[in-house]
């Protein structure tokens, strides 16, 4: 269901025109429809966001971090739109009421099955040409969490059940399990 559009730029105002209940992301003037989540992906998404928001509590940090559906205009012009799965924001004079202009420090995406082509080329690309620092990519059907550490220029392959370390917070960690 993941697919473009006809052959047409769009613009943010195309987003905002779907119809209630329709979700979609805008990359370069394309529109990619977003399916619905399963429960296995909103679960997954649901614990790592529960464990950056409280590692970020407990040591009293200022950054922020937001489950989707949340929207991010990584660029400053109208034709890149995102809803990442998590991100972390890290600079408050990015976020408004509309959400964040500018890339988040780290964002996550899981896996679905409609999502592949996207979380692991389109947006890997966008992500690191935007200047986030660092990006996770889950795979629950493959089990194992890529993570792309753009300011190190890195990348690393863990399975599930392994700690994942996270780049932009030091000694944290994330057991991503099913």
């Amino acid at each position: 269901m993941n697919t473009a559009r006809k052959e047409e730029i769009y613009t943010i105002e195309d987003i905002y025109s779907l119809p209630d209940g329709e979700r979609a992301e805008l990359i370069d003037g394309q529109i990619y429809d977003m399916a619905p989540p399963s429960t296995k992906h909103q679960r997954v998404v649901s614990e790592i966001h529960y464990q950056i928001k409280d590692y970020i509590k407990r040591n009293h940090g200022t950054c922020e971090v937001f489950p989707a559906p949340f929207a991010v205009f990584l660029e400053k012009n109208d034709k890149t739109y995102v809803e990442p799965d998590i991100c972390v924001i890290c600079d408050p004079s990015k976020l408004d009421d509309k959400g964040c202009h500018g890339a988040p420090d780290w964002v996550v995406e899981v896996v679905s099955p409609s999502s592949r082509q996207m979380d692991y080329y389109k947006k890997l690309f966008k992500y690191q040409a935007a200047g986030v620092r660092e990006y996770w990519i889950v795979d629950p059907e493959k089990k194992r969490v890529m993570v792309y550490n753009f300011e190190q220029d890195t990348g690393a392959e863990y399975t599930f059940g392994e700690n994942v370390p996270s780049g932009i917070y030091e000694g944290f960690g994330i057991t991503v399990q099913e």
